[in-house]
């Protein structure tokens, strides 16, 4: 089930393959990486800030996004 508060902001209301697991006050939002980056990415593993304040998205092989918040 996806949050329809996490689904606006990060523009994933289209996105069958992704699912939220909720861990005590915290979101794990795990989804396809879905934007095109203009920069040079890991392979492995790449963690940045995320859209929003208090959001870190770490970015697996570069194709899966898990995007860490604080629940609501």
């Amino acid at each position: 089930m996806i949050n329809s508060s996490l689904s606006s902001r990060f523009g994933l209301e289209y996105m069958p393959t992704s699912f939220t697991v909720r861990m005590g006050k915290r979101e794990l939002l795990v989804c396809r990486d879905f934007r095109k980056r203009f920069y040079a990415v890991n392979p492995v593993i790449e963690c940045d800030t995320g859209v929003q304040a208090g959001h870190l998205e770490i970015l697996l092989c570069r194709r899966w996004l898990l995007i860490m918040s604080k629940a609501h």
